[in-house]
């Protein structure tokens, strides 16, 4: 009976060692699967696979701040496993010194290696905000285009001041022409962020923040809101359609014959806080509400009732 039950219990601790690897390579493999979805995603459609100026240029950055940190990196993981191995117990010409307390030589390379790769990352950090500074307008013989954002609870309204159009969670700009945003925000804060293009900058009540990218290629570019504002934030979602000149013209023709109009019972209507996804188009701006939100006077100037 006695060694029945030893049996039994040596087959339960077999099977539960078993299970128990199995979960473990399950988890690891999953683990190592969303990193996989994670890097491709990256590259299809992040920071790692840039479609203007801005974005490639932040791809440098990362590269060359990447590879000055596996510059350190490397020796450090090849050396322990070097020292682990020279100094294992069966290794009789490894030499022992209980004694050693001080070398020149090596204080000198444990501080100036560190020291050599903080001034590298600090002269790229330094060159690259300067050079990539959202305000600084882009090297370009075209004259920027011109894009007003409100971001909304939670959506985002994009206008054209100069166009006289509005559209809501999705814009159009030519190709190879600078885009020059200027940002602000109807409640709490929020980011503005499109990754393929760069360089995301905060959207703030009462405030105007400003932006600087260029799409080269056309393309949709998918954007977000990278900043936790509510419940629907993982909802507040744009697209950016980078088109030719010539199309570009065409589809703010087509816009222009839209009958919505843009007013401000209209804005009064978009910021009520909702989670309705999906793209407007105003085909006239006859109010434009961004310089009053931006001073932070759209309480007194139009009321919560007026979307009643």
């Amino acid at each position: 009976m006695a060694s029945a039950a030893t049996r039994f219990g040596r087959w339960i601790r077999s099977v539960a060692t078993v299970w128990i690897a199995d979960r473990a390579t399950v988890r690891a493999r999953t683990v190592a699967l969303l990193l996989g979805c994670g890097i491709l995603a990256s590259c299809r459609e992040g920071v790692l696979d840039p479609h203007g100026p801005v974005g490639q240029a932040e791809r440098v950055i990362l590269y060359d701040a990447t590879a000055i940190m596996l510059a350190v990196v490397i020796p450090v993981i090849i050396l322990t496993l070097a020292f682990a191995w020279w100094f294992r117990s069966g290794n009789r010409r490894a030499t022992y010194r209980p004694d050693w307390e001080y070398s020149g030589r090596l204080e000198l390379i444990v501080w100036a290696i560190p020291a050599l790769v903080i001034l590298f990352l600090g002269g790229i950090a330094w060159i690259g905000s300067h050079d990539l500074d959202p305000p600084k307008p882009l090297e370009s013989g075209t004259p920027p285009l011109e894009v007003e954002v409100v971001s909304l609870d939670w959506r985002w309204l994009f206008i054209y001041p100069h166009e006289r159009i509005a559209t809501v969670n999705y814009l159009v700009v030519p190709t190879g022409v600078p885009v020059h945003f200027r940002l602000t925000s109807t409640s709490v804060m929020n980011s503005f962020f499109i990754p393929q293009l760069g360089s995301q900058i905060y959207t703030m009540a009462g405030m105007t923040t400003q932006l600087n990218l260029q799409a080269d290629k056309p393309g949709i570019y998918p954007g977000i809101s990278a900043q936790f504002s509510g419940p629907g934030f993982s909802d507040m979602r744009f697209t950016l359609r980078a088109t030719s000149a010539g199309e570009f013209t065409s589809w703010v023709a087509q816009a222009r014959e839209q009958t919505r109009v843009l007013d401000g019972v209209t804005f009064a209507q978009l910021a009520w806080p909702t989670r309705t996804a999906g793209e407007l188009t105003y085909g006239s701006v006859s109010d434009d509400p961004f310089d009053v939100v931006a001073h932070g006077h759209m309480a007194t100037r139009w009321s919560p009732k007026e979307a009643l």
